[in-house]
């Protein structure tokens, strides 16, 4: 779709599922106007779409049209709603504070033409006229350039959603493209994930674009057929109850809330998480993964790549590609990048050599639920691959996004070597150790380079928050006698005493 979107026979549990479903895809500098004649609703909408971004459907929301205006603090975005039936010349516009509304937040405009040709934005105008009867509408959504995309994917999600009854509400996304809703109904919740098929940026080398050479998922499909797999070993994650995957929409149980970070936040003990989380990764090593996996609803597989030197090797070089030029203002130099390429493909050349398990990639805090007594959640797997079983635990052990002090760190570790040492009378524990030590430096030099790109790429600047766990993590592994080379060059280069201030 590329024109205008109409919607008949809208009645007033219609028009709060369509403006909660508009609320998802609202943006810092966006011009909402809604245009109809006197009665058509245009009130009663607004009302909704600010209902739904301030995720309170009784919140008092009064009519702007004495005040010309009222302002909004949702999570999310500041919204002015307009109501400019009493606007007596075009020019008081300046003086209602639209200008500074729009570029901060959103404005929300009823009668928008009262304003003669002064409002600007990201531009979405929604006409509502009486329908077919007295009690419903008709909306027809004209979106500009911006928005064309926004409402094409809209209607994709209505028509996913239309049998869904519940009310719609906006989740945080990641640090990918993909967006979230929790539809609450009244026996359950569940997830939509909206997640339309597009590789991860440019294409960077020979034509491709840096997910697929890091073997990062670029459809629904990973997902869907990846938890279908982890489920059958008996790993909690979420049941896809609906998807479309030429739309990249799936509906998945809601395991809630409670991440290991929020768990944190409320007080429980960080050891007794972790630990089931290790404990789920145990239970993994009985189900080595298949190369191809079969796509629920579908004749095709999933092809769950090798964690290959290219995608190890793509990873690695954020650091160069993007730490180096934000802390050194330059390129790195020729020479100084070689020695490091040269240090990361003689030890990928020994990862090569370890057996094949499954390397969920993400399998850190965010992406854990805890789920009581002992039972753990699991999020955010699409990327999963097949490579050394150390990963996950590193990516645990070491997590990105919060503090796992080392002695938790090192009593976890024991404790997985000796319960897999039982399990698996050939466990190599020296073995495990190098690869545990190899991954971590290989996943944070990852994350150097990947905070920054976030922050500069992306605009995403929270993430630098991260740089001195990164490094902190960094110098633990950087001990092992394995990577003695890969040591010197951040020491040369990066030496300990500045890292605090390269962070």
């Amino acid at each position: 779709m590329s024109g205008p979107w109409t919607v008949e026979g809208v009645d007033e549990v219609r028009l709060t599922r369509l403006a909660e479903i508009i609320a998802l895809k609202m943006r810092p500098g966006d011009l909402i106007t809604l245009t109809g004649d006197l009665g058509a609703g245009k009130t009663t909408f607004a009302r909704a779409v600010i209902r739904a971004m301030l995720a309170d459907p009784e919140a008092e929301v009064p009519s702007p049209t004495f005040t010309l205006v009222q302002p909004y603090a949702t999570p999310r975005i500041d919204i002015a709603h307009f109501d400019l039936y009493r606007l007596t010349d075009a020019s008081e516009i300046d003086e209602i504070g639209f200008d500074e509304a729009v570029a901060s937040g959103l404005a929300l405009v009823e009668w928008p033409e009262r304003a003669q040709g002064r409002l600007h934005g990201h531009h979405l105008d929604i006409a509502l006229d009486v329908g077919f009867s007295p009690e419903t509408r008709t909306l027809t959504l004209t979106p500009d350039a911006s928005w064309t995309p926004r409402v094409a994917r809209l209607s994709e999600i209505d028509a996913f959603i239309s049998d869904r009854a519940g009310t719609l509400r906006y989740l945080q996304g990641d640090a990918s493209t993909r967006a979230y809703a929790r539809l609450i109904g009244t026996s359950a919740s569940h997830v939509l994930m909206d997640s339309p098929r597009q590789p991860d940026g440019p294409p960077i080398r020979n034509g491709l674009p840096y997910s697929q050479i890091a073997h990062l998922a670029e459809d629904v499909t990973a997902f869907h057929a990846i938890a279908e797999a982890l489920a059958s070993y008996g790993m909690i994650v979420p049941t896809i109850r609906a998807f479309d995957h030429d739309r990249g929409l799936l509906l998945i149980d809601d395991l809630g809330d409670l991440t290991f970070g929020r768990a944190l936040e409320r007080g429980m003990d960080q050891r007794t998480l972790w630990s089931s989380a290790v404990d789920g990764l145990i239970a993994l090593r009985a189900h080595p993964p298949s190369e191809r996996l079969p796509v629920p609803g579908s004749a095709q597989h999933h092809v769950v790549h090798r964690f290959d030197r290219t995608a190890l090797m793509i990873e690695v070089e954020l650091t160069t590609d993007w730490y180096w030029p934000a802390i050194m203002g330059s390129p790195i130099p020729a020479d100084v990048k070689a020695d490091f390429l040269r240090i990361w493909n003689a030890q990928i050349d020994w990862l090569e050599t370890l057996p094949l398990g499954w390397v969920l990639r993400d399998y850190h805090s965010p992406n854990l639920m805890w789920l009581g007594e002992g039972q753990v959640g699991v999020l955010d797997f699409q990327d999963a691959m097949r490579g050394p079983w150390a990963y996950d635990v590193v990516s645990l052990l070491q997590d990105a996004r919060l503090d796992v002090p080392e002695d938790i760190e090192r009593d976890l570790l024991a404790h997985y070597r000796r319960e897999v040492a039982c399990r698996e009378p050939g466990f190599d524990v020296a073995t495990f150790d190098t690869a545990y030590a190899v991954l971590g430096a290989q996943r944070n030099t990852k994350l150097l380079g990947l905070w920054q790109r976030l922050a500069r790429r992306d605009g995403k600047h929270g993430y630098l928050a991260h740089l001195p766990r990164t490094w902190r993590y960094m110098e633990r592994n950087l001990r092992h006698p394995a990577l003695a080379d890969l040591a010197r060059w951040f020491d040369t280069h990066f030496p300990p005493a500045g890292r605090e201030r390269n962070s």
